[in-house]
């Protein structure tokens, strides 16, 4: 004999509390926001695709003048890795050392005022030297005399100390962490009016001694947006996921008159 559980015992079985609208709320806002953020990321990632373009189309162009650059600069206020010619002459002894690492050696990029046939003055990273060459005397076939011409690329300013933690520059030890150009202007007796308002650096071409070494500009900007998107993205389909196999379920129960509850009932009578 096969027992038949009745209509009491099956409805016992379905949920007998409302819907839970208080869970389905709080998923669908963690929802929202997961979706929110894989879609900011693919904006990021759009935008920062077209930012590297921009720069590789701007170190890849035929130098300009720096008239052209400082054209750009009074419309635009960035002029970063646009590449530029200028000719001066190198005011040696006020250069400014700029702590930095090269290749895994610590040392200094040399930035030296480059005086130009109008009185101004930019200052050029002429590139790097090791620790214990940061004193001129000991680089001397590097300092050039007379008209130089350099090729290189601006650089925008920077407006203020990137961050608390980088420290702050030793005038007195002429070492600088972080390229506040007013005060390396005035450290070199360079008035504001006579300053041109961005760095260049310098390329690769070699300078005489091989000190400074030039075409230290780095260009490392780290694109994970994609990833980021994907991660988001797939959170929130997990969430949906559960969400669904949880109210499936809720709503389909297994039916406890069938062919595995039968065979416990028949089991539980032969038994007895």
């Amino acid at each position: 004999m096969i027992y038949r559980p009745d209509m009491t015992e099956i409805t016992k079985t379905l949920p007998s509390e409302g819907f839970p609208w208080m869970k389905f709320i709080l998923g669908a806002i963690v929802f929202a926001i997961l979706i929110a953020l894989g879609t900011w990321q693919v904006e990021r990632l759009f935008w920062k695709e077209s930012l590297l373009a921009e720069i590789e189309a701007r170190t890849h162009a035929k130098p300009i003048s720096l008239a052209d650059v400082e054209t750009i600069w009074a419309t635009q206020r960035d002029v970063d890795y646009r590449t530029v010619t200028v000719t001066g002459r190198l005011l040696n002894d006020r250069e400014r050392h700029y702590f930095a690492t090269y290749d895994g050696t610590s040392g200094f990029y040399i930035y030296t005022p480059l005086l130009l046939d109008d009185g101004r003055a930019v200052f050029i990273n002429r590139g790097f030297v090791p620790y214990d060459r940061k004193n001129s005397v000991t680089r001397p076939a590097g300092q050039i005399e007379g008209q130089v011409t350099i090729t290189g690329l601006a650089r925008n300013p920077l407006a203020e100390k990137p961050s608390f933690v980088v420290p702050n520059n030793d005038l007195v030890r002429n070492v600088y962490y972080w390229k506040d150009l007013p005060v390396m202007a005035g450290q070199s007796g360079i008035a504001d009016d006579k300053l041109v308002p961005f760095f260049i650096d310098a390329d690769k071409t070699s300078n005489t001694g091989g000190l400074p070494v030039g075409g230290v500009t780095i260009i490392d900007l780290p694109n994970s947006h994609l990833q980021y998107a994907i991660t988001w993205y797939g959170l929130a389909m997990t969430l949906l996921a559960v969400a669904g196999v949880s109210l499936w379920q809720r709503y389909h129960p297994k039916d406890p008159s069938g062919p595995e509850a039968d065979q416990s009932q028949a089991s539980d009578l032969t038994s007895r």
